[in-house]
């Protein structure tokens, strides 16, 4: 993030993804990892001005040594910002990833009804994303597969699934951890290789060395894929757009990345995107 206050971009993304309506509650779930814990912050500091409750949903599935570690943070991060911390302990069949990740989202559902809350927000990353992607086109798949990690879904009955900072990268989300000074906790399990996920994240590594705005594309081409799949405005008024340009033999002209900021401005502006903006001065795709 750029400038001198970088968590105004980071609440300007938050708050867009979450409702912070008065009286309203939303839940954070946080594993005691940086991302959740930076996460937690950011929604702790736009609820104090919006007058909203926070709750920290902690669950320990107690399937490695460090577990009750975790747990321990994220009371510690709770007490710290004073919000109330729910934990859950669910007890599991199997320990593969999706019993793990079934059993996670259910004891989130109903850690979000004990605190009122009618929101979970989660702490997926443009990362995470990558490799969602990365995997499904492993498997082989089609444009749902491509479409990622969805930003919302529903959890359970009355209860919404948000991920605010799916687009944000670990390094953005670092500087709120910085700035707030809160506790944290390193999972060793994301090196082991018996998880299909860590065994793209030392290859990702080097690629991104080679390519840093890696996360940020796959993240925006998942994005642009969900919207077509859902028939979104945006999807339309791209496709309206990307259609003038090419009537008009100038749409190799024009870098993908003019158009989609030609895209916001409308959508900040409440306005169509205009035909003329992305045909401008040369674009610098760093903006």
């Amino acid at each position: 993030m750029r400038g001198a206050r970088p968590e105004r971009a980071l609440d300007s993304v938050v708050r867009s993804a979450l409702r912070f309506e008065r009286g309203a509650a939303i839940c954070v779930a946080c594993s005691g990892g940086p991302d959740s814990v930076a996460l937690a912050s950011i929604v702790d500091r736009l609820a104090r001005t919006a007058e909203v409750e926070v709750v920290l949903a902690h669950v320990n599935h107690g399937v490695r040594a460090g577990a009750a570690q975790d747990e321990c943070v994220v009371l510690s991060v709770g007490a710290r910002l004073g919000r109330r911390v729910l934990v859950a302990r669910p007890h599991l069949q199997r320990d593969d990833e999706a019993a793990l990740r079934d059993a996670r989202y259910a004891a989130l559902a109903a850690l979000a009804r004990a605190g009122g809350a009618t929101l979970v927000a989660t702490a997926h990353t443009a990362e995470d994303q990558t490799e969602t992607v990365l995997l499904a086109l492993f498997r082989g798949t089609g444009l749902a597969g491509l479409a990622g990690i969805p930003p919302r879904r529903p959890l359970g009955d009355g209860i919404e699934l948000v991920r605010p900072v799916l687009r944000l990268t670990h390094a953005e989300l670092a500087t709120e951890l910085r700035r707030s000074g809160l506790p944290c906790a390193i999972d060793p399990s994301n090196a082991e290789q018996r998880y299909r996920r860590n065994t793209l994240r030392e290859p990702l590594d080097r690629l991104r060395a080679e390519f840093p705005q890696l996360d940020r594309a796959v993240a925006r081409c998942a994005a642009i894929v969900r919207g077509e799949i859902e028939g979104t405005d945006r999807a339309r008024a791209r496709r309206a757009l990307r259609d003038t340009l090419r009537a008009q033999d100038a749409l190799r002209d024009v870098p993908f990345e003019r158009i989609e900021a030609e895209l916001d401005a409308a959508a900040r502006g409440k306005g169509m995107p205009r035909r003329e903006a992305v045909q401008g001065e040369p674009f610098d795709s760093r903006s």
